[in-house]
């Protein structure tokens, strides 16, 4: 009996062992939940888009069509729904906007409005622009669907119509709602198409500051005055959605259309929008340079009329035009392609096709420079990977080069005809890979010489 008290008590102090040992494991295991939930979120909610503005081309990417909270982003069809009542002639400018008991008691961020008070139109639309008004969300939905709900479903079925697959709309606000989503993708199509379909009223998100009643209300969206050509739209917060923005901005020709959702205060939110913008600047005016014939044409008897140097100056831009989608290039290319397949050069002399067929194919991209043949080999299938049948009858061919500095292996695709090797190289550009079109008589130095 002794002895099996004896086991009995051993298997009681194992078994607290085990119990406590699986309860610090427990602990453990919670602090890590925790930490890492408290993370999580901040990395799920980011989501960002650049495009140029005139075609729609990405410049920059990340989970653009993973659906996000908008948060006030969703006042931007608020007043487009605004925008297309004034439109269609159901509101005038001074039509003044009952204030039910429903949209006086909407919380934070708002203008304050009482029940049974009127706003007109014109300061509706400045103050959902400048302050954000949820209050005034509510009776702009109110006032043309009866009620908000009517009025979200409007919204939703507008969406619909201009290609915003992803997005549902339950309130005119933004204010938390787990099914009110949308993508960055989405509300770069809605920031185009209320630039595109209401010009007389876009000009309102300009508006920097808003005064109604004695109160100075700003603009809560900083890039205006403070990145050169910002001319709107929208800022957007909640606890769930993060610091969101879209923001359109036109400079020297050029117009940008950016989104970032998920930022983890106003400020990195827009200081984060404006590395975005410079970067998409500076790669718009990347490809518009591969549009401007960088080389010399060969001469008739296949001599080349100068020598180019590509220092590592130019590898480094190349590089930093990288972007993070395919753009339509060869479409693009083949669009401004003659119906005989002759680049617009030759549009002029059809007649002389032997001549022009000669040099059609004359050309090429060189993808890379290095001080071994097996990286050359390598980028090579890499571009190929890239371009698919774009090239599929480019040579391959990697060049060896003897330099002052020594030996090096020039990785090229030739073959091709002039307008193939520039859209080739603007979608490789896209994809982060150095890429330089090149007649096949003229030589490159080095874009990037590396062991």
């Amino acid at each position: 009996m002794v002895v099996r008290r004896s086991r009995n008590r051993k298997i009681g102090f194992g078994s607290r062992r085990l119990v406590g040992l699986a309860m610090a494991a427990m602990l453990v295991v919670t602090a890590l939940t925790t930490l890492l939930g408290q993370s999580t979120p901040a990395w799920a909610r980011y989501a960002s888009l650049v495009v140029d503005g005139e075609s729609g081309m990405e410049l920059y990417s990340r989970s653009a069509d993973t659906r996000k909270y908008p948060a006030s982003l969703t006042k931007i069809m608020t007043l487009y729904m605004a925008f297309d009542a004034l439109k269609r002639g159901k509101w005038a400018l001074n039509t003044r906007l009952k204030v039910s008991r429903r949209a006086s008691r909407q919380p934070q961020t708002r203008l304050g409005l009482k029940v049974g008070q009127t706003i007109t139109v014109r300061d509706a639309i400045l103050a959902l622009v400048t302050r954000s008004a949820n209050d005034v969300a509510t009776v702009v939905g109110e006032n043309l669907a009866g009620s908000e709900s009517r009025f979200a479903a409007s919204m939703t079925k507008q969406a619909r119509k201009l290609g915003m697959s992803r997005t549902t709309f339950r309130n005119a606000s933004g204010l938390p709602d787990k099914r009110q989503l949308s993508t960055a993708r989405d509300m770069i199509r809605l920031a185009m198409a209320i630039r595109e379909d209401f010009p007389k009223y876009y000009p309102y998100f300009r508006t920097k500051k808003f005064r109604y009643k004695g109160r100075v209300y700003r603009n809560h969206n900083k890039l205006l005055g403070r990145y050169a050509g910002t001319e709107g739209i929208k800022t957007g917060y909640t606890n769930a959605s993060g610091y969101n923005l879209v923001v359109s901005v036109r400079r020297d020709g050029k117009h940008l259309i950016g989104v970032v959702f998920g930022g983890k205060t106003g400020a990195r939110r827009d200081r984060h929008m404006i590395r975005l913008l410079d970067r998409g600047f500076s790669k718009l005016t990347r490809f518009a340079k591969l549009q401007r014939p960088p080389l010399p044409w060969p001469r008739p008897n296949g001599q080349a009329t100068d020598s180019i140097q590509l220092t590592a100056a130019t590898d480094t831009a190349l590089r930093e035009s990288a972007v993070e989608s395919v753009a339509a290039g060869i479409e693009q290319a083949s669009a401004t392609a003659g119906s005989d397949g002759l680049p617009p050069m030759f549009a002029g002399n059809r007649n002389d096709k032997s001549m022009a067929q000669a040099v059609v194919r004359n050309w090429g991209i060189q993808v890379g420079a290095y001080s071994n043949n097996r990286p050359a080999a390598a980028v090579i299938l890499t571009a190929r990977i890239h371009l698919g049948p774009a090239i599929e009858h480019g040579r391959e061919r990697v060049e060896r080069v003897r330099r002052r500095h020594g030996v090096i292996y020039r990785a090229r695709i030739m073959g091709l005809r002039e307008v193939e090797a520039r859209s080739a190289c603007a979608i490789l550009l896209i994809k982060h890979l150095p890429c330089v079109p090149v007649p096949s008589d003229v030589e490159v130095a080095e874009i990037s010489a590396r062991k």
